[in-house]
């Protein structure tokens, strides 16, 4: 695995309870480029992966540094508390790392870690890193699947992510090329995204959204005030769907909750909605995959944004571990 990292264990610090009362006492190692790994690695299991790459931002124009976000969030998540259900375990399976400027390759290596971690049962929680994340992530979940399944993506996020890919993939293009992989293959192309500004998307992204049938909740939509609408609209994609794969785009939120971000901007959502959303994702029992992306820390200030992303991670867990055992 030329692209691998295994962790270091060291960003896995905090109070020190002796009781296993926090998240750095209780999570295991797994080093992936050993095949016998994934053998500890069990259904009742979340299992946390890297993606240090931010060669897609490069390419889309935006500001470098998301390759830091992994480790970041590491060192957040591990002063948090353990609050998982009994019998349930967090594993962290190291970071495929970008090497040579070479994307793709990351996110093939992306894609096969992600079916293996699948393959045992476990969940995987993925942290990036760019939102080309998103490409890797989602041909790891289908290598697991049936064709026959009917995979659902809900993106949290200001931005379409549909610019096309002519000139090159990069952060912006993961979800166009989907769009065209799925057509292609005459697979349906189910994608939901929450939270659309139009001061970040342009008219060609928006009649590309048209183009593929993307479902959207614009910023003015997916307000506290209507959550009502926005948990019917969520409902309705979840219905048509057998499995989810979410992913949240730190830059959608307010830069008041999430400045270190490649695109920060003030017009953004809050975490309380994310959380709200979340709730409902979980209930549903179909969540498969999670991954946050976009941790830009060369902007953040006081690790804000990189809290907030351990937190939505904290808060995600915690609930399915909970959600499965009512089962």
């Amino acid at each position: 695995m030329k692209d691998y990292l295994s962790t270091d264990q060291s960003l896995w610090t905090g109070r020190v309870s002796g009781k296993d009362l926090y998240l750095h006492e209780t999570v295991r190692f797994v080093d992936l480029r050993d095949k016998d790994a994934y053998q500890t690695v069990g259904q009742t299991d979340f299992a946390l992966l890297g993606y240090a790459c931010d060669e897609g931002v490069r390419r889309n124009g935006g500001r470098t540094g998301a390759v830091e976000g992994p480790d970041h969030i590491r060192r957040q998540l591990a002063k948090l508390p353990n609050q998982l259900a009994e019998g349930y375990a967090l594993f962290d399976g190291g970071t495929i790392s970008c090497t040579d400027g070479n994307m793709e390759r990351a996110q093939n290596q992306l894609a096969d870690t992600v079916s293996g971690i699948l393959g045992q049962g476990a969940i995987p929680v993925l942290i990036g890193g760019g939102h080309d994340i998103a490409y890797g992530h989602y041909h790891g979940i289908r290598q697991r699947t049936s064709p026959k399944q009917n995979i659902g993506i809900l993106n949290f996020d200001a931005h379409f992510d549909l610019r096309p890919n002519e000139q090159g993939n990069n952060s912006g293009t993961p979800f166009y090329q989907l769009a065209r992989e799925a057509q292609k293959e005459g697979l349906p192309f189910h994608y939901m995204c929450l939270g659309i500004r139009k001061d970040a998307n342009d008219r060609a992204l928006y009649e590309n959204a048209r183009e593929f049938g993307v479902s959207y909740l614009e910023a003015e939509q997916f307000q506290p005030r209507h959550f009502e609408s926005v948990r019917r609209q969520l409902k309705s994609f979840m219905d048509k769907v057998d499995k989810l794969y979410v992913t949240i785009d730190l830059d959608g939120f307010s830069s008041a909750y999430a400045p270190g971000v490649s695109a920060a901007s003030p017009m953004g959502f809050s975490p309380q909605l994310v959380l709200d959303c979340l709730r409902e994702i979980v209930n549903s029992g179909k969540l498969i995959s999670l991954d946050i992306a976009e941790l830009n820390p060369a902007f953040d200030r006081d690790d804000q944004t990189a809290k907030l992303a351990a937190s939505l991670i904290h808060y995600a867990i915690t609930a399915i571990s909970y959600s499965n055992q009512e089962l």
